[in-house]
């Protein structure tokens, strides 16, 4: 697999290929360029975990959303409000993650520079959207060769409001982008090792596509794309007897999103006298505990392909690939 997927670009050329909401904003709101640190607010845990990478000590950065939380569903309360109009500078994910924050971001980005980050990933290399058909599935962030687009578009967003320190920012992310091509060799390698007849991967909500493109697995979710669709009992059935007529062994739940209807495809295997077990816990939308490895993006992908391969049938370090995850498999 090509880990290099993004030819050289200018930050210009950068800027101009995603969601920079405000770059025509007046030149007089333009953050201070003596200003320390900066002052970033991200939607989502990876973003955040990303702009922190690339950033280094000269931004800091609040995340909006906390470990657990569905960005599918999540609305801005008043202290973000606060936080992303004082901001110098708010990165989103787009491509319609942040659903029902679209209205304010578009508003805000009118008046403040807001940076679509998931909409770096070149068209060609997205996903269309199960719901909709002019939108596309946001869950770039499974696949990392897609992500280091993000990272390109973090330096570059960075690099243009303060090139001052664009050395600094291309470092950062020089550094960030060969840890991630360590990571996708990794996930490469371990989930090679489960056999052909157990790469099926059943989760809460199909937010693993990418993941299923990357790697060759199967992936089924009960729910749609987002989280806001409804899965009806007609779905459950069906499932419940795919995983009995193919002999699955193991379903997985999702820290973001409720395991009620995974436990409710266990309880009707049973009931067929098929015995399916939790796989583990994916992290799907939201990472892992703050202050911990698995609240990384290198911790988050690290747990989830680590936890897959493992329950599948795969073979893998005890603590994934650098031994740090919190616990051993």
């Amino acid at each position: 697999m090509d880990l290099r997927p993004m030819r050289h670009l200018s930050r210009r050329s950068l800027l101009s290929g995603f969601g920079v909401a405000s770059l025509a904003f007046a030149a007089g709101s333009r953050p201070s360029l003596a200003a320390a640190p900066i002052s970033a607010v991200a939607t989502t845990g990876m973003i955040a975990d990303t702009v922190r990478r690339v950033g280094g000590d000269l931004v800091d950065v609040r995340a909006l959303m906390a470990p657990g939380v569905d960005p599918h569903a999540y609305r801005q309360t008043r202290s973000d409000i606060v936080a992303m109009t004082r901001a110098d500078i708010v990165f989103a994910h787009g491509l319609f993650l942040e659903a029902q924050m679209e209205g304010f971001l578009a508003d805000l980005g009118r008046r403040r520079r807001v940076v679509f980050v998931g909409e770096a990933v070149p068209r060609d290399r997205l996903l269309g959207h199960e719901d909709y058909a002019d939108k596309f599935d946001p869950h770039v962030w499974m696949d990392p060769v897609l992500w280091i687009y993000v990272i390109d578009a973090v330096a570059a967003a960075l690099s243009d409001a303060y090139p001052e320190h664009e050395a600094v920012f291309s470092s950062n992310a020089n550094v960030m982008r060969d840890d991630v091509r360590e990571l996708q060799e990794y996930s490469s390698g371990i989930l090679a090792t489960v056999p052909e007849g157990s790469k099926v991967l059943l989760t809460a909500h199909d937010a693993f596509r990418y993941f299923s493109a990357a790697y060759g697995f199967e992936v089924l979710g009960i729910q749609g794309i987002s989280t806001e669709s409804e899965a009806g009992l007609n779905r459950v059935g069906e499932l419940v007897d795919l995983i009995v007529s193919r002999k699955i062994s193991a379903v997985f739940v999702e820290s973001s999103v409720s395991d009620r209807n995974i436990r409710a495809l266990i309880e009707g295997a049973a009931a067929q006298g098929h015995g399916v077990r939790i796989g583990g816990e994916l992290y799907s939308d939201a990472m892992g505990r703050e202050g911990t490895y698995e609240g990384t993006y290198l911790g988050m992908i690290d747990h989830n392909v680590t936890t897959i391969a493992a329950a599948l049938g795969g073979t893998v370090p005890d603590r994934g690939m650098s031994g740090r995850l919190s616990a051993g498999l």
